[in-house]
């Protein structure tokens, strides 16, 4: 079997999304995706989880892309995020984002219908053949969609030449290691949890899909350049900085602490979309304390 000659590896961030009074902030975002890229970000990614895509009209979606791969211009990948719980809309999410001109497409395993493994192995066939030749980065993060993709099903995505990464959202390291037992180099696996960036690099892992990194891009791209270097001592130490401020960002749902902080660096409006409400108070109060600490305010 053939499979697509693309290596990823890095930092690589879930890009926020700006929004001013209702409406996206294209500026704010503009300055977003070139501080990524001048600070290290290997890969952006537009119209993820915490771009808040489920709340935004589709021109909103098609325009937050665009403005990434304008910006963007050719310096990093952009993987732009396709998924849904339907397939067939997969398959036109997928293919707005190649005319755009992504570099590759984020798939989340279908969300809410909760399918069978053969189900979701099914999913990323059906939306590979329609896209043959463009690489898919796909998602499994449990917490959020009900289904969790295992060790035995990424294993079958091997035989899906389009699917060149895995994204493993469930913050545990030993299914790093059972997912790497099951497709060693085939796929690219990438962590998605900030927690455990290093410890899942020394796993086999190849870097990480961040939200932190919306706030410390520099940090995050340090700290997985130093995990893949095999320079321990410095990647846990860096793991081990950052952890308070990791845990602040995930104290309520993402993205809500994310776009507090960035609030309060100046470069965001404290914006979230219902249902989701800003940041409280209190945990504010916290999080501005970490981020003062950080030298980020």
């Amino acid at each position: 079997m053939t499979t697509l000659n693309m290596k990823l590896s890095g930092s690589m961030t879930a890009l926020a999304t700006p929004f001013r009074d209702g409406a996206f902030d294209e500026k704010a975002f503009e300055a977003h995706v070139d501080d990524q890229v001048k600070n290290g970000t290997s890969v952006l990614i537009p119209m993820g989880t915490t771009g808040e895509p489920i709340t935004m009209s589709a021109a909103e979606r098609r325009r937050a892309i665009e403005v990434c791969i304008k910006v963007n211009a050719r310096r990093a990948k952009v993987f732009a995020g396709a998924g849904s719980n339907s397939t067939s809309d997969t398959i036109e999410n997928v293919k707005l984002a190649r005319e755009l001109g992504a570099d590759g497409v984020l798939i989340v395993t279908p969300y809410y219908n909760k399918p069978t493994q053969a189900g979701l192995v099914e999913h990323y066939r059906l939306v590979a053949r329609a896209h043959p030749g463009f690489p898919i980065m796909a998602y499994n993060v449990p917490g959020r969609t009900g289904v969790d993709l295992l060790p035995e099903t990424a294993k079958r995505l091997c035989d899906i030449a389009e699917v060149v990464a895995l994204k493993e959202a469930t913050g545990n390291v030993l299914r790093t290691l059972d997912v790497f037992e099951q497709v060693g180099d085939r796929l690219t696996l990438l962590s998605g949890d900030d927690f455990v960036v290093a410890p899942f690099i020394f796993s086999g892992g190849r870097g990480v899909v961040s939200v932190s990194s919306n706030v410390v891009p520099r940090k995050m791209a340090d700290l997985v350049a130093a995990a893949l270097g095999g320079q321990v001592e410095k990647a846990r130490a860096l793991q081990l900085e950052l952890a308070p401020l990791h845990r602040l960002l995930f104290v309520e749902s993402n993205p809500i602490p994310v776009k507090m902080a960035l609030h309060l660096m100046g470069r965001f409006a404290n914006e979230v979309r219902a249902p989701l409400l800003p940041m409280t108070e209190g945990n504010t109060a916290k999080l501005k304390d970490e981020m003062k600490r950080l030298g980020l305010i």
